[in-house]
């Protein structure tokens, strides 16, 4: 999150997402009519970090989201490119997700 904290710390606005949550929210959006408006939420920002992207492999629908989002334009769109833009970041060492063991 290091580049999103830099960002804010830059007066640039940061949205930061896991990428499973943000399909979980773009399908209910669909379902209810909210959709414009949460696309208009996320094409907003200047930086968009989607954490946990590709750990799955997508929908049609997911990847019509994402294109969506993608190919933002218009006067509030700081840039017409999103996704192109995209750095992938490799971590190293273990993971801070590792569930705790129960105890005997």
């Amino acid at each position: 999150m290091r580049f999103g904290s830099q960002a804010a710390r830059l007066d640039d606005s940061v949205l930061y997402l896991r990428v499973p949550r943000l399909f979980e929210d773009l399908a209910l959006a669909w379902l209810d009519g909210r959709i414009p408006r949460l696309i208009d939420k996320l094409t907003r920002v200047q930086l968009l970090v989607l954490d946990d992207f590709g750990t799955d492999s997508l929908t049609d629908q997911q990847r019509f989201h994402l294109f969506e989002i993608d190919r933002r334009e218009g006067p509030t769109s700081p840039t017409p490119y999103r996704i192109v833009n995209a750095h992938r970041i490799v971590l190293q060492g273990d993971t801070m997700r590792k569930q705790k063991q129960p105890p005997s």
